[in-house]
C-alpha cells in the first residue's frame, strides 16, 4: 500500500490532477489488477450476508417504503428489487434494496479512523450490473474496489469527530466500484467520484438524539446519487475539483481544515484488492460496537446470577463506543423505553440489560416496545454507564489485526459489595472471536432468517446462484434476486402514496 498526504491546496497552487485524491482513487479503479481468490469468496459471502438481513426486513415499514418508491418506476428492462419479480428503474431499485440492507443494522462493518457498512455497496453494483447484463466476474471485480475503497477511506479519513455521516466514504467507492464494473476509463471515474462526494456529505445528526428510520435510507441515498453520477461522467460531466483538497473543499470546511493533513492508503499500481478481508460481519443485529458486549453479556449472566442484587455495572470501553452509543453521548433518549428501534440499537446501556438479563440477542424481539417497557429490565438499564479506557481507545485504532479490538471490560457492583469483573476484545463471531463466521454460518444465517419469510426452495435456488457467481454469464444476474412469497409482502404496512405513483 502507499500512504497518501491529502490536505487542503489554494487555487491559485500548482496541484496537477494526478495528484488529486480522486484521480488517485480512480486510477486505482481503473487498474485491471486480478481478484484474488480469498477476496471472491468473500464478496459471495457478503452477496450472502445481505440477502439474509434483507429478508429478515422485507417488510418493515422503511422498507416497504423504499419499495413502494422503486415499484413506482417500472422499466422494460433494468434491475429487480428485492422480493418482487419483474424490473425497475436501476437507481431505484439500488435505492430499495440498500434500505433492505440497511434497516436491521446486521450486516458487515468496518472501523477504524471512522466507521462504515462497506455491505453497503453492494445494492447499487448488482443494481447496475443487471440493467447493464454485466458479467457476474466483473460484478466481483467491482465490488472487490467498491470495498478496498470504503474501508482505505475509513482508514485515513475520520468524519464522524467533525459530525459528518459515514456515508460521505460511500458516495465515492460507489462510484470506484462501478467504474471498476464497467471498465470505465479513469478520467470518467474521476469525474464520477467527485460528483458522488460533493452530493453525499451530510451532518451525523441522523446517528443523534431521536434516531429515525432515516438512518435506513441514508447510505440507499448515497448508493442512488453515487449511480446518477457515474451515469453524468459517462455522458461527459464534470465534477467540482479539486473535491477533497480544494480551497473550498471538503477538508477545508467540512473536515480538519486548511491546516490539517489525511494520510490515505491505496493500494499500488498492479497490487491485488484484499480490503474486504479486513471487514467483518455481525451475529447480532446491533450496532458493531455492541456486538463483543452482547456476548459478553451472554458470558457474565451465569456469573452474576441474581440479577436484583445488582448494584452498578460500569462498562470500559473506547471513546468511540463511549460517546456514540454509551453514556458519553449525553443523548437522554438512550434511556427511554419509548425510544425508537434506531435509537435503542443506539444505546449500549440498553443491550447490555437485554443481553444479560436474555442471555441471547434477537433482532426483533430484543427491541420490541414490550420488552423495552420491562420494569426489571428499565431498572437494570439505568444501572448500566459507560466510561472511557484509554487502552481500549488504543485498540480500536490499532493497525494490527492481532491487537485491534471493540470490546468492553465489564465492572459489576453487588448490592453486596462483591464486584465481578470480566472483558471481551473482539465478538464471538469476528475473524479472531471464538466462533468465526464462514461460508455454512453465512447460509446459515439466511436460512435463518429468511425462515417463514422465503421458500425453502427459493433459498438454495439464490444460494446456489451466488455460489456460481463467477460463472454467470452477461444478463443472468437477476438470479440473484430473492422472491418473497407475495402472502408475506401482504403484511407490511400499507404505505400512503406520494409524488410517485
Amino acid at each position: 500500500m502507499r500512504i497518501h498526504d491529502v490536505r487542503t491546496r489554494r487555487s491559485a497552487d500548482d496541484f496537477p490532477r494526478r495528484e488529486h485524491l480522486a484521480f488517485k482513487i480512480a486510477e486505482v479503479a481503473a487498474d485491471p489488477v486480478a481478484v484474488p481468490a480469498e477476496t471472491a469468496e468473500m464478496v459471495i459471502n457478503r452477496i450472502i450476508d445481505n440477502a439474509a438481513v434483507s429478508a429478515a426486513s422485507v417488510i418493515r415499514r422503511p422498507v416497504a417504503t423504499a419499495r413502494a418508491q422503486a415499484l413506482a418506476h417500472p422499466v422494460q428492462r433494468g434491475a429487480r428489487v428485492f422480493g418482487v419479480t419483474g424490473a425497475y428503474s436501476t437507481e431505484w431499485a439500488a435505492w430499495a434494496n440498500a434500505v433492505a440492507v440497511r434497516e436491521l443494522d446486521f450486516h458487515d462493518t468496518f472501523l477504524a479512523a471512522d466507521y462504515s457498512h462497506p455491505g453497503d455497496n453492494i445494492a447499487p453494483l448488482v443494481a447496475v450490473a443487471q440493467q447493464l447484463d454485466v458479467r457476474g466476474a466483473d460484478l466481483i471485480r467491482g465490488l472487490a474496489t467498491a470495498y478496498e475503497i470504503q474501508i482505505d477511506l475509513v482508514k485515513g479519513i475520520c468524519l464522524h469527530e467533525h459530525k459528518i455521516d459515514h456515508v460521505a466514504h460511500l458516495g465515492p467507492s460507489v462510484a470506484a466500484g462501478i467504474g471498476t464494473m464497467l471498465r470505465l476509463d479513469t478520467e470518467t471515474i474521476y469525474q464520477a467520484v467527485g460528483q458522488a462526494l460533493h452530493l453525499t456529505t451530510a451532518t451525523r445528526q441522523s446517528r443523534k438524539g431521536l434516531i429515525s428510520s432515516w438512518k435506513a435510507f441514508a447510505p440507499a441515498f448515497a448508493a442512488k446519487v453515487a449511480i446518477e453520477a457515474v451515469d453524468r461522467a459517462m455522458r461527459g460531466e464534470g465534477a467540482p475539483a479539486p473535491i477533497w483538497e480544494g480551497e473550498d473543499g471538503v477538508i477545508a470546511w467540512l473536515l480538519g481544515g486548511p491546516d490539517h493533513t489525511y494520510q490515505v492508503p491505496l493500494p499500488e499500481p498492479g497490487q491485488a484488492k484484499r480490503a474486504i478481508l479486513d471487514s467483518y460481519t455481525k451475529e447480532h443485529s446491533a450496532e458493531y460496537q455492541s456486538q463483543a458486549p452482547i456476548d459478553l453479556a451472554r458470558r457474565l449472566r451465569d456469573r452474576v446470577g441474581d440479577l436484583e442484587q445488582v448494584a452498578t455495572i460500569v462498562l470500559h470501553t473506547s471513546h468511540h463506543t463511549h460517546y456514540v452509543i454509551g453514556t458519553g453521548s449525553g443523548d437522554p433518549q438512550k434511556f427511554d423505553p419509548d425510544a425508537s428501534r434506531e435509537t435503542l440499537d443506539h444505546s449500549l446501556p440498553y443491550i447490555f440489560a437485554v443481553a444479560l438479563q436474555d442471555g441471547s440477542w434477537h433482532h426483533e424481539r430484543s427491541y420490541a416496545p414490550e420488552r423495552a417497557h420491562r420494569p426489571d429490565t428499565v431498572e437494570l438499564w439505568h444501572k448500566i454507564s459507560t466510561v472511557e479506557d484509554p487502552q481500549w481507545t488504543r485498540r480500536y485504532h490499532s493497525n494490527d489485526p492481532a491487537d485491534k479490538a471493540f470490546g468492553a471490560r465489564a465492572e459489576v457492583t453487588l448490592k453486596s459489595g462483591e464486584v465481578i469483573c470480566d472483558e471481551l476484545a473482539v465478538a464471538d463471531a469476528h475473524p479472531l472471536g471464538a466462533r468465526p463466521v464462514a461460508r455454512e454460518q453465512y447460509g446459515r444465517k439466511v436460512t435463518e432468517l429468511a425462515d417463514d419469510v422465503v421458500e425453502p426452495a427459493e433459498q438454495q435456488r439464490f444460494l446456489s446462484a451466488v455460489d456460481s457467481l463467477a460463472d454467470l454469464k452477461g444478463g443472468a444476474l437477476g438470479a440473484l434476486n430473492v422472491v418473497v412469497d407475495s402472502r408475506v409482502l401482504d403484511k407490511a404496512p400499507v404505505i400512503p402514496s406520494g409524488i410517485f405513483r
